[in-house]
């Protein structure tokens, strides 16, 4: 069996060149389709660099935004607006910025007010256009915000998992301590368990003298519940309670371990590789070893992984047989997996990437499909095909060598295609060359102290040595209360080279960048392997099946519109633009033949209200306006959910004794921000207040107050609130307080007055809370038109609300998003008599700059401030060229 296998690898050693380039009709109508995709279809990729890897309540997230044109990596002129949302732990948008992107470049920052609580959060960015193609391809990424400014609470869970027949036991030992690590002993505890958002336990316990606490929970579900969290809160002393929320990952320690044979399929008699990848419920690799037999128990190979649960082994099958892979998992047990079927006839594309300038490919077919015709390679890396080429087999097996010189660096999708233009078989590969950009970075001195004046040199160039001009961003910080890993960033070389082209998770994609070896690039190739394939299927591209495009490149905010007089368009109709708030616009137009009206160009601040009037040719006011509107891009479930921390505050905990340093010295000086001081209030978490809110007795002085979040399934308003608030009732589309049957309720949506039977038109997603007056005292201020009850409703200012003035025909008033204003960097200037000597400075960021151009010399400077730190600091760069060469230095320097 050894010398089989051995001879079925040697191949590739021996055969000759077996494949040449041809101008061939069907591989014509192949690269044709593809390039009708490439056109048409524009894939566009999106990277953030972040000024550091986790924060805290009370900083400020800071990023630069790269928007690139997927088929050459250079900066994309095709989408002009760029979405960046802060999402929590539920899926729920905490946060949107609404971008410009000039010349494919952005940047803005993220506040992290008191009314945040610690977690994992993400980080998502996209543009319009990239919502055809689904959410897969928006940058998402996993970041952790700690809380030392008002949760001086630390804890530190342990998950154990056991089996109870087919249920699932779950015990977390969960320690609780103070910032310096005295454990808080002899606490109450009480405590609810959430399994995708169902309770399944509650209940109370005590820490022990060491300050642990066992809590203990069964799944009964498995196949239903998989993660979730559980909910703590510890009572410190008699004015201070503490909530803790504790992600659950997985409730079971089992493995999930899958084979994937390379090209797709194991035929009968045709050596095959066999990849495969070990998983657990948390979606970590898991180290794993074992063999595999055939059905006689005869053993075949032996396997073990090699890097985050994957490897790879070579079988040849037997038709008639079947393998089974015999495991053995870290706890010792075994697990059997069958291998997939082996299939009686098929073709197998062998690929040998160890080579640095060669690419060896080896085809074998069954002897059955030898006199089937041509086949055809083609090999497209971003949907440009830079290989295609035609064979016929001669013999069963057939070889050929192609320079890696053919493919740019990133992701080749080799396709095997039989007559008749059929994909038979496929093969990922990742063409590494030592071509992207070289920054060198030169420091002005050779040693600094703290609060020196730092001026760093930055030098562009090349891999042949010539200088570039680009766009760079630079963070750096204080890597002694920053501590990180940097093969767990995510940095433009894994992001826009790897992981965007990728499906799935992939487990600290940075590792194959870092100090690269033999071992990482096979490694590399076994993520290939067992890794799926996302930008599009051969099947749909032949088929002449594109994707739909339903959403449009903006190059800027459009408010537009159609004006209808009993759902008839108005042709030639007047529509008058104001902004009543912000900065004064007054604009006109003129409706199409389809009353269709568009103000383009627009650039105008989050906090603009907008009245749109219009009028037919003659001046009749009683006309119809409806505004176009993009509803937001919906969250899905967090595909990078292996990368949630389960301790977040332990996780960084240097970090957060540092900021409550920080914190503490600016409020000493009054320079801590208003909406982040708590003062001595010893709270974890502080209830967000009704935003945007109209209601005359005030923010949330309601009888009930519905939020979004409890309106997510609903479609029609009338649906929502039946059965939702006590004494509501709807009858015929219109609310009624059941004291009041006679008087529906009154609707006020952003301060407008409403119909009572326009309930059914307002969007439910626009919809940010319902303030519900039923009793005499909430409702006396509005008088008479309060006499049947109140909903007062407030929109997500920004998402593109409509509301109408029913007193006031042929007008509206429109709140859209506007573009969020980019805020500078504070970097403080130690020179000069203003200098306060006595507060110390205590930044962890100490200079952000995402607007660094190198010139034609590929030559650009930064100049800063250290603070009082002293150890290493760590200056990151990260940028593109004009020739879409990709660029990514680190780079350190000690201050004494």
């Amino acid at each position: 069996m050894k010398k089989q296998l051995l001879a079925a690898v040697g191949l590739l050693a021996v055969l000759s060149f077996g494949f040449i380039a041809f101008e061939d009709d069907p591989i014509k109508e192949v690269v044709t389709k593809l390039e009708r995709f490439r056109n048409d279809d524009v894939q566009e990729k999106i990277h953030l660099q972040f000024d550091k890897p986790y924060y805290t309540i009370g900083d400020n997230i800071w990023f630069k935004a790269y928007v690139l044109n997927a088929e050459n990596n250079q900066l994309s002129n095709f989408s002009k607006i760029i979405y960046v949302d802060l999402i929590n732990d539920k899926d729920s948008v905490k946060q949107s910025l609404r971008l410009p992107v000039i010349a494919g470049l952005s940047w803005g920052d993220f506040s992290l007010p008191d009314t945040l609580r610690e977690g994992n959060y993400r980080v998502r960015a996209y543009t319009n256009w990239m919502r055809n193609f689904g959410d897969e391809y928006f940058f998402d990424k996993t970041i952790q915000i700690g809380n030392s400014l008002s949760n001086t609470v630390v804890t530190d869970v342990k998950y154990t998992f056991s089996k109870e027949g087919e249920k699932e036991k779950v015990d977390a030992d969960i320690l609780y301590k103070d910032m310096d690590g005295n454990p808080l002993m002899l606490k109450d505890v009480t405590y609810s368990v959430q399994l995708d958002a169902r309770n399944i336990e509650r209940g109370k316990a005590k820490t022990d003298i060491n300050g642990h606490v066992i809590i203990s929970f069964v799944n009964s579900q498995p196949f239903v519940l998989k993660s979730g969290t559980i909910n703590t809160t510890i009572k410190v002393n008699d004015q201070q309670t503490v909530t803790k929320i504790l992600p659950v990952k997985q409730t079971s320690k089992d493995v999930d371990v899958q084979f994937f044979p390379e090209s797709g399929q194991m035929v009968n008699g045709i050596p095959s590789r066999v990849a495969f990848k070990a998983i657990s419920d948390a979606g970590l690799g898991v180290d794993i070893s074992g063999y595999v037999a055939d059905n006689n128990n005869e053993k075949i190979t032996d396997f073990k992984s090699a890097h985050a649960g994957m490897g790879n082994f070579v079988i040849v099958p037997e038709e008639g047989k079947t393998y089974t892979a015999v495991i053995k998992l870290p706890d010792g047990s075994d697990k059997k997996v069958p291998l997939p079927a082996v299939q009686k006839e098929g073709y197998v594309l062998s690929v040998n990437n160890s080579n640095a300038d060669t690419l060896f490919l080896r085809i074998a077919a069954s002897p059955g499909l030898l006199q089937n015709g041509d086949l055809f390679v083609v090999g497209q890396t971003n949907a440009v095909v830079n290989y295609a080429a035609k064979t016929r087999l001669q013999g069963s097996v057939l070889s050929a060598r192609i320079p890696k010189s053919k493919f740019p660096t990133g992701i080749l999708q080799l396709t095997l295609f039989a007559s008749a233009n059929q994909p038979v078989a496929q093969r990922l590969v990742f063409i590494r060359h030592n071509d992207q950009l070289n920054v060198k970075i030169t420091p002005s001195k050779t040693s600094y102290g703290k609060r020196d004046k730092v001026k760093l040199n930055l030098d562009v160039k090349d891999a042949s040595g010539k200088p570039v001009s680009g766009a760079f961003s630079m963070a750096v910080t204080d890597e002694s209360k920053v501590p990180y890993n940097d093969i767990e960033e995510t940095t433009i070389l894994s992001n826009i080279l790897l992981s965007s082209d990728l499906k799935g998770y992939i487990e600290k994609p940075n590792y194959y960048f870092t100090d690269v070896t033999p071992e990482k690039e096979r490694e590399l190739d076994n993520l290939m392997l067992t890794q799926g394939w996302s930008r599009f299927v051969w099947t749909n591209i032949l088929a002449n099946n594109y994707p739909v495009t339903t959403f449009k490149p903006e190059q800027g905010i459009t408010i537009s519109g159609t004006v209808t007089m009993g759902k008839k368009p108005i042709a030639g109709g007047k529509v008058l633009l104001l902004a009543t708030k912000g900065r004064v616009t007054i604009l006109d137009t003129i409706t199409d033949s389809q009353g269709h009206f568009v103000f383009d160009n627009l650039v105008f601040g989050d906090d603009t209200k907008f009245v749109v009037q219009a009028r037919t040719a003659k001046d009749k006011k009683f006309v119809d306006i409806t505004l176009d509107q993009v509803p937001p891009a919906l969250v899905s479930r967090n595909k990078n959910a292996p990368d949630v921390e389960v301790n977040v505050n332990s996780s960084m905990l240097t970090y957060l004794k540092n900021s409550q340093k920080q914190f503490t010295e600016l409020r000493r000086y009054g320079m801590l921000d208003r909406n982040i001081v708590l003062s001595e209030v010893k709270i974890t978490e502080k209830k967000p207040e009704v935003q945007n809110s109209s209601n005359l007795n005030g923010a949330g002085f309601a009888d009930a107050v519905i939020k979004a979040d409890q309106l997510e399934n609903c479609i029609d308003l009338t649906q929502c609130l039946q059965g939702r608030v006590a004494g509501l009732i709807i009858q015929n589309g219109m609310a009624y307080l059941m004291r009041s049957m006679h008087t529906p309720m009154q609707i006020i949506v952003d301060g407008m007055y409403f119909e009572p039977d326009m309930l059914s038109e307002i969007n439910v997603n626009d919809i940010e809370t319902i303030e519900v007056l039923k009793s005499i005292g909430n409702t006396a201020i509005y008088g008479m038109r309060g006499g049947g009850g109140v909903l007062i409703i407030n929109t997500k200012r920004g998402d593109g609300v409509v509301t109408r003035n029913t007193y006031t025909p042929g007008v509206v008033t429109y709140y859209p998003k506007g573009y969020s204003v980019s805020r500078e960097f504070y970097m403080p200037k130690y020179e000069g008599n203003n200098v306060n000597n006595k507060m110390a400075d205590l930044r962890t960021t100490i200079y952000w700059n995402p607007k660094i151009v190198t010139d034609s010399l590929g030559k650009a400077s930064v100049e800063f401030y250290n603070s009082d730190g002293l150890g290493t600091y760590k200056a990151v760069v990260e940028g593109v060229g004009l020739n879409g060469k990709l660029a990514r230095k680190v780079f350190r320097y000690n201050v004494k």
